[in-house]
């Protein structure tokens, strides 16, 4: 009989640390800015689990890092608890550009990539007396050139890209060359002032009193589509009397 008393004693010991030992709390270790197979060792060294629940891109942060956790340091939790992380990863998302429609301020912009976690820059600044100033008149990914068409076509750039733009000033910069060929000497003369040129030398016509008359066979710099020249630039005109079979 006292050796049962003995058994059955030994025995609820035994079940009582057991049961108390089951309910006995951890406290949560920081595994936040650790890489990630790093912080994975210390939660299987602290007696835990864990679970990779997402993975952010940000910018200029190297992949495989530990951005979140949860539970958060210093809550007790039991043994073999699980512990979700959130990790950076090096592929960007791709993000739609914001519409330029009613948005076509510089400064304003830029304001919303940067809550795409996009960057950008100023490319070129291009005179026009009809816009404000820092109006976005087109914008470069790369080589690409990107329009308000371009974005309403559902154009994706990756996160932590940067942008070039084109944008307009009223003092300096450059202005598209106009294309005067065909022209008459008075409607190129209006677009060379219109477009922030000066009319350079003209040609083709020595000792005519009546300008008004002729027609434009040539010019320096030529036309180019897209291309620029500093404002102020100057335009020389080569003229004829007859108007250029080509134009007709």
């Amino acid at each position: 009989m006292m050796l049962f008393i003995v058994l059955l004693f030994l025995a609820m010991s035994w079940w009582m640390r057991c049961y108390t030992n089951h309910g006995d709390a951890y406290t949560v270790e920081n595994y936040m800015d650790m890489k990630v197979d790093d912080a994975i060792k210390k939660i299987d060294k602290g007696g835990f689990r864990y679970v990779l629940t997402d993975s952010v891109f940000i910018i200029d942060k190297e992949p495989g890092i530990v951005l979140d956790q949860n539970p958060k340091l210093g809550e007790q939790v039991k043994e073999g608890r699980r512990i979700y992380l959130t990790i950076s990863k090096s592929n960007p998302d791709e993000v739609s550009l914001p519409s330029l429609v009613g948005n076509y301020d510089y400064e304003q912009y830029v304001k919303k990539l940067k809550l795409l976690n996009l960057r950008a820059t100023v490319k070129e600044q291009v005179f026009s007396n009809k816009l404000e100033p820092n109006s976005i008149l087109y914008m470069y990914y790369g080589d690409e050139k990107i329009t308000q068409s371009d974005i309403n076509d559902g154009v994706k750039i990756p996160m932590g890209a940067v942008l070039e733009f084109v944008v307009t000033t009223r003092t300096g910069g450059k202005v598209e060359i106009p294309n005067l060929i065909c022209k008459t000497y008075s409607e190129a003369e209006f677009l060379i002032t219109a477009s922030g040129l000066k009319l350079g030398a003209v040609s083709g016509v020595p000792g005519s009193d009546d300008l008004d008359n002729t027609y434009v066979t040539s010019q320096f710099p030529d036309f180019v589509a897209d291309a620029m020249v500093p404002l102020g630039s100057t335009v020389d005109l080569t003229l004829s009397e007859t108007r250029p079979t080509a134009c007709d």
